[in-house]
């Protein structure tokens, strides 16, 4: 099992950061794909069409998300710990932990936060306006 840890920074309010990660109809403009999401804990989640499934654990409105994503029949949770900090008015820091990724799946999962899901939630947050 292994860990992924990234941070990144976007030209965009805590507030639409933590909109365009919670509100179902947000993620599909971002991902271009069906979502299911619900910020009750306990709550069944579903991006890009059930490929990332899991249950919600935790919510604090515009500063935190954790939630556990499922892989099969592994007995460690894989919690994914997504924190929001406000830096200024118009700029807020990503800073995303993903905990007991299966060894087989890593790279995978690697190349799963870098390439669908940070970058694409960059650019809807920014505009499609390039960042650092």
């Amino acid at each position: 099992m292994r860990d992924f840890k990234k941070t990144i920074k976007v030209a965009a309010s805590d507030e639409e950061v933590y909109d365009a990660l919670t509100k179902p109809f947000a993620i599909e403009l971002w991902t271009g794909s069906h979502a299911v999401m619900d910020t009750t804990p306990g709550s069944e989640f579903e991006l890009w069409d059930g490929d990332i499934c899991g249950q919600n654990i935790e919510f604090q409105p515009n500063a935190l998300i954790r939630q556990e994503w499922y892989f099969g029949d592994e007995e460690e949770q894989s919690i994914v710990t997504i924190k929001i900090k406000r830096l200024s008015a118009s700029r807020t820091e990503i800073f995303v932990v993903h905990t007991n990724i299966p060894d087989e799946a890593y790279d995978n999962i690697v190349d799963g936060w870098l390439n669908s899901y940070l970058e694409p939630l960059r650019h809807f947050l920014e505009d499609g306006d390039e960042d650092e």
